[in-house]
């Protein structure tokens, strides 16, 4: 994760929490007092975004001593201490809750996905998320779903190409989606994959007989039509399925041979973790 991303993040945060000024804490904390705080964490659950939390501290005051006790990606239970803070009482109060919400969120996200991560286990599938982040939370969310033991779609609308349902009927079926997408990547000079979306088993057809490509995706697919479109592409391309499937049903679609199964329920469908910054 880039420092810099972090930086105008937390800023922007502060901008929207502080405003012109914590006055709960400069109307009753001396500026030089100093303390110490624990991360009390209060339920089971994957732990995400501490390390995080040690560059928001600093950030917000690089005089804060952060010491760290658990490792992200831990399995953490009711009471145990993540870390501990100490330094001038002002700053640890304005960074509480940034942390705190980033730290729940994140670990709420990373439960979650150990979960979808753990039903695959033995098989070559693949958990990956999806675009369906929080605006501005992104590089965030998708940190956790790594935390988590998933895989990371694309970033964004820049770092792959993803020809989706709209896209080909826009563009006037599948062959001209693709043969104008490879189009523009040479005259634009751009090395980036080619995923497209399929509806059905006669479009997995169209797609293999028009090539250029290099990752179908199977988009409500039942688990018979998602093991027939495994069998017909045997290997020549990646393959992904997407669409409803659930924790009950997930390991029955990786069972079908697919690469990856998305899920945009890993960052959308959240359940934040109860946890206290705590004064000592």
């Amino acid at each position: 994760m880039e420092d810099k991303l972090l930086k105008q993040f937390v800023e922007t945060s502060l901008a929207e929490d502080v405003g012109d000024g914590d006055h709960s804490s400069l109307a009753c904390i001396p500026e030089n007092a100093e303390g110490r705080a624990k991360l009390i964490i209060k339920q089971k659950c994957i732990l995400a975004g501490a390390e995080l939390a040690g560059k928001i501290f600093s950030i917000i005051d690089t005089a804060i001593k952060f010491t760290p006790f658990i490792e992200d990606g831990s399995v953490v239970e009711h009471g145990d201490i993540a870390f501990h803070v100490s330094g001038r009482v002002q700053s640890i109060l304005k960074s509480e809750r940034l942390v705190l919400n980033i730290m729940q969120r994140m670990s709420g996200i990373a439960t979650c996905t150990r979960k979808y991560a753990d039903m695959l286990a033995g098989l070559k599938t693949k958990i990956l998320d999806t675009r369906k982040t929080a605006p501005g939370l992104r590089f965030l969310e998708k940190e956790a779903v790594r935390t988590g033991g998933g895989v990371n779609h694309r970033m964004g609308l820049y770092d792959m190409i993803m020809l989706k349902d709209n896209h080909i009927d826009y563009a006037g079926g599948i062959k001209k989606a693709i043969a104008l997408t490879n189009d523009y990547l040479q005259k634009n000079n751009l090395n980036l994959k080619i995923e497209i979306e399929a509806r059905n088993i006669d479009e997995v057809k169209t797609i293999m007989e028009t090539g250029g490509i290099d990752r179908i995706m199977f988009d409500n697919f039942s688990l018979a039509d998602v093991k027939h479109a495994v069998s017909l592409i045997s290997g020549k391309y990646e393959t992904e399925a997407s669409g409803g499937i659930t924790l009950e049903t997930i390991r029955s679609y990786a069972e079908c041979g697919v690469d990856f199964i998305s899920v945009g329920a890993l960052t959308h469908h959240v359940e934040s973790i109860d946890m206290s910054l705590k004064a000592e």
